[in-house]
């Protein structure tokens, strides 16, 4: 049985073009067989308030920034078009905020005027100095201490945040790892994945098994179930329609081996 895609992107996420619609991203859903796909839009901040933790943190911007806000009123207006398009699909709101613990007044501000279906949790930047920086371009100052520092400040994003469901690629660093992905050995950080999962685990939330980075290892999957992990997600993180869905067999695989099985309905998370 194929799990639900809850990690998908169209173009009203900025960093995805326009003509990747919701609808082709259903057609593909349906064809593969999908029983459910989340539209998780990326939430990002450039502008951030006084009652951000940003600010508390003296940080001012965002390094080389792209970051749009989420057009709601387009996004809404297409979703409910796909909805009654596509009635055997089941088809849920969503966003993926970014740095959520940083800045929890904004996204919370967001939230109450815009409330969706499937909130995702993700790390894409650290801060240096008085600025975020994309983890991409601090792997190359020092990939190890970067590597590291990531992972805890993911501890810090699951024990400070609770607004969102999903944790989605804890591992996201790997997919711009110096000298190329396969250089990147996910046993030399065994111990700080473990701190990740037992603090994801403590609040009962799911950890997503993302298939556009390098696939988790069932060892790392079974890491999240020995801490205590109750549930996982799986998501493409596609930014293309043709990504929908993809390596979700393997990534069932992976799964399964690490000790999970389909939960309560197929619209569930995977569970323990």
């Amino acid at each position: 049985m194929r799990p639900p895609d809850n990690h998908v992107h169209t173009g009203w996420s900025w960093d995805t073009p326009s003509s990747v619609t919701m609808a082709r991203a259903c057609e593909k859903a349906v064809a593969l067989g999908l029983p459910a796909i989340a539209f998780t839009e990326h939430l990002d901040f450039t502008v951030w308030g006084p009652d951000d933790r940003a600010t508390t943190l003296g940080l001012v911007d965002r390094h080389a920034s792209r970051h749009q806000p989420i057009d709601t009123e387009g996004y809404w207006a297409e979703l409910a078009e796909v909805r009654d398009r596509y009635p055997e699909l089941r088809i849920w709101s969503g966003v993926e905020a970014g740095e959520p613990h940083l800045f929890s007044a904004s996204v919370a501000a967001h939230l109450r005027d815009a409330p969706v279906d499937r909130v995702l949790g993700s790390l894409h930047s650290l801060h240096d100095g008085d600025r975020l920086y994309g983890v991409g371009q601090l792997l190359y100052t020092d990939a190890d201490a970067t590597m590291r520092r990531y992972l805890a400040e993911v501890v810090d994003m699951v024990e400070s945040s609770d607004v969102f469901q999903v944790l989605a690629h804890v591992d996201f660093p790997r997919r711009y790892w110096p000298g190329g992905q396969h250089r990147y050995v996910e046993k030399d950080y065994e111990e700080e994945y473990r701190a990740v999962f037992r603090a994801l685990a403590g609040t009962g939330r799911a950890l997503e098994v993302n298939t556009s980075s390098p696939l988790a290892s069932a060892d790392q999957v079974r890491w999240f179930r020995e801490e205590g992990g109750e549930a996982v997600s799986f998501g493409s993180d596609a930014h293309q329609s043709a990504a929908v869905g993809q390596r979700f067999d393997l990534a069932v695989d992976v799964v399964e081996a690490a000790g999970f099985r389909p939960g309560r309905d197929r619209f569930d998370f995977w569970r323990r």
